[in-house]
């Protein structure tokens, strides 16, 4: 079954000079991809913190970044390098992958025979506070960002840690909320995977669009301050937008601290989404190459095994199809110029 995922991090490999997004070592590359039968893939650029940008000199991944850069100067330079490393891999392999910008995209990729590529941003911080810096990264290809990360920014609250979620008073700031409306004018999907609740319900009062959840289960089975609440996933089906079934074993553990993240429990959190938010609210967000642990589908070429979860768990034929593609389809049509 064709399917859309829209979150993965392998474009961190970019950093570094080896990268390669045809054949590699991580979790997600060209022919994993094609072998799964993946219609479209959503490539995010994820922005390290400081822990993180620690982690990747250690290993070497920040070498094709080194010099005397500012940390504003970094940001820019590091998304660049993976933007246009993911362009030249779709141009040098544009049989099988193309960039894709909107649903015609999408649709004449898929016509030719050929999977889609969309650009993502994982935290907005680069943005900075100006709605001409937001422009530009729409102008780069960026059609989707994840509106903050595990910090706060110009955006707003990030949703960071337990004792970050219900009360704290704080959402968007007043930016973001401009910054929510003009990217509905842009055509850019607003992400509020790692944002505070209170963000949550701010995104939710502000746009005019359908907006999204990339990579986020339910809170109700785990609880999980990246998860979802019910009355989230209500919110969700009733605004026309999804969130995306995320294989990570934090956000799928049936008991505190389980390092397996398992097809029966994904299938768990997909009825449960379903019930609870309707059958148009469930997509998929792998956060495949940002996710340890144990992983029973630890690669594209395995999703046949959700399917087939899906299917044991009660769902039907329909909404399997729309969790694997229709409903970010539609999202997709919805928003993306």
């Amino acid at each position: 079954m064709k399917y859309i995922d829209l979150h993965c991090d392998t474009l961190m490999m970019f950093a570094g000079e080896g990268g390669n997004l045809y054949e590699n070592t991580m979790a997600v590359d060209i022919k994993r991809l094609e072998k799964g039968d993946c219609l479209a893939q959503f490539f995010a650029v994820w922005m390290p913190d400081a822990q993180g940008l620690s982690e990747f000199r250690e290993t070497g991944l920040c070498d094709a970044l080194s010099g005397e850069l500012s940390p504003e100067e970094w940001d820019d330079a590091y998304i660049g390098r993976l933007a246009s490393c993911l362009t030249a891999a779709c141009r040098e392999h544009g049989d099988e992958i193309s960039m894709a910008f909107c649903r015609e995209d999408l649709e004449k990729n898929e016509r030719a025979g050929r999977m889609s590529a969309f650009l993502t941003l994982e935290d907005g911080r680069a943005v900075r506070g100006s709605l001409e810096r937001l422009k530009g990264f729409y102008d780069l290809g960026v059609r989707l960002i994840t509106l903050t990360w595990n910090g706060d920014n110009c955006f707003g609250r990030a949703n960071y840690q337990a004792a970050s979620f219900g009360g704290r008073g704080s959402g968007l700031a007043d930016f973001g909320k401009e910054a929510v409306r003009y990217m509905n004018e842009l055509g850019m999907i607003v992400d509020v995977s790692h944002l505070s609740d209170e963000g949550f319900y701010d995104v939710a009062a502000v746009s005019e669009k359908p907006f999204i959840a990339s990579h986020s289960n339910a809170r109700a089975l785990t609880y999980c301050s990246r998860n979802l609440s019910d009355d989230m996933l209500r919110i969700l089906g009733e605004r026309g937008g999804v969130t995306g079934l995320n294989f990570a074993c934090e956000f799928l553990e049936e008991h505190p601290g389980s390092r397996e993240s398992t097809v029966s429990r994904m299938a768990a959190h997909a009825r449960y989404i379903v019930n609870c938010g309707g059958e148009e609210v469930l997509a998929l967000g792998s956060d495949l190459d940002g996710v340890g642990g144990r992983l029973e589908i630890p690669s594209p070429d395995r999703m046949g095994l959700l399917w087939e979860g899906l299917k044991k768990a009660g769902l039907t034929e329909r909404q399997i199809e729309l969790a694997a593609r229709k409903n970010a389809e539609r999202v997709i049509g919805e928003i993306m110029r």
